[in-house]
């Protein structure tokens, strides 16, 4: 299990993040865009992914999978930090700041 305070750190490392509210959920943030919103009852993360990228980080549907809808298959992927490893959340968060910080 990833804690909150881990996962915080590990997304503020990324050069130029910001972390904001959004609705009832925290947002992170390059250059105002938003790459990942946490819901801290859940302990689950949304993160946007390009369809390819989806496709290879949903190695198992209990720990990470599309948002149902429109959403989901815009690229946007829940993350579930009680069961996801520490590498795999790293990369995932990487690529969608890759994604948004790029634009």
């Amino acid at each position: 299990m990833i804690s909150l305070i881990s996962f915080k750190e590990i997304a503020l490392s990324l050069p130029g993040t910001a972390e904001e509210p959004h609705f009832e959920k925290t947002s992170f943030r390059v250059r105002k865009k938003i790459f990942a919103t946490l819901d801290l009852k859940k302990h689950l993360l949304c993160v946007k992914f390009t369809e390819m990228e989806q496709s290879v980080f949903a190695y198992d549907p209990t720990v990470i999978y599309p948002v149902p809808n429109a959403w989901g298959k815009q690229g946007w992927t829940y993350i579930d930090l009680k069961k996801v490893k520490k590498t795999v959340l790293k990369d995932a968060l990487k690529a969608a700041y890759e994604n948004v910080s790029k634009k």
